[in-house]
């Protein structure tokens, strides 16, 4: 028996339970683990040693690798980080400038095409409230077993939108390396792999749209991999609409960051000997 058949048996046998169970589906609560990698050359670090890089990598491992919990039902879903202790010395979020950076969770109402999320930026509250993001997936022919659950392949591409973060690394780069080009890539591809045996159309961080649960997504230098789901817990759902802030488009609240950003910039700048800045 090949893989595709025990991947269809798997899904048939589980639909054919699920319907008989369907009226008392609520919803569920799937955990997610997120790992990224950094492209550290990119960041300036062509110059450093292959130990000091392995040293900044594992640094940065507690901030690139975490763990997210998604409580969904049909129409509703939050997707939010599972707190931990900070090790001595870090704290949350980002910080700069005296202030901080913070995210609450991502809320998502399919049925209302509603998107929200409670953002602090240094001090100040935003309710970033917007449509949904919407990809064009394509449902390809692959499948696989993610734990217990059958699993299909679907990819979708979009546009990568410059932001003043990877501005500011361009910035960087060119500084660092007269010879170094100053591009982003204009498109990239994303691929989902989502079950029918939840057959939900929700899914981690702002994916969504695909005839089931989504269980992994492999975009960009990101993979987000579902290790848990439990249907129907016994202490009940909660998903709450994010509701504190002052409310503004994720358009706009990506202009407040970049200025921010850009400030930030000039500073850090001038700290090196720019104008009102330290001098050696």
């Amino acid at each position: 028996m090949n893989m595709i058949t025990k991947v269809l048996l798997a899904a048939v046998a589980y639909l054919c339970s699920f319907l008989g169970q369907a009226q008392q589906f609520d919803g569920g609560i799937a955990t997610y683990q997120t790992k990224t990698t950094v492209d550290i050359d990119g960041w300036g670090g062509r110059q450093m040693s292959e130990q000091m890089k392995k040293q900044i990598a594992e640094r940065m491992k507690s901030r690139l690798e975490k763990t997210y919990t998604l409580a969904f039902n049909k129409d509703e879903s939050i997707y939010e980080e599972v707190e931990k202790l900070e090790a001595p010395g870090q704290g949350g979020g980002m910080r700069f400038m005296g202030g901080g950076f913070s995210q609450g969770g991502i809320y998502k109402n399919i049925g209302d095409n509603l998107y929200a999320r409670e953002n602090d930026l240094m001090g100040k509250a935003f309710l970033v409230k917007d449509s949904l993001n919407k990809l064009d997936w394509k449902l390809e022919k692959e499948s696989k077993m993610i734990g217990q659950y059958a699993a299909f392949k679907a990819t979708a591409t979009r546009k990568i939108e410059p932001n003043a973060f990877s501005a500011m690394r361009r910035r960087r780069n060119a500084e660092n390396d007269s010879t170094a080009v100053a591009k982003e890539p204009i498109e990239e591809t994303i691929t989902a792999w989502y079950t029918p045996q939840i057959p939900v159309s929700q899914g981690p961080d702002e994916y969504w749209g695909l005839p089931g649960l989504i269980l992994e997504v492999n975009a960009g230098r990101t993979v987000i991999l579902c290790t848990k789901i439990v249907i129907n817990p016994k202490e009940g759902l909660e998903i709450d609409q994010p509701d504190k802030g002052k409310e503004i488009s994720r358009k706009d609240y990506e202009a407040v960051v970049a200025e921010k950003t850009k400030e930030m910039a000039e500073r850090f700048s001038n700290g090196r000997g720019g104008p009102g800045g330290r001098r050696n």
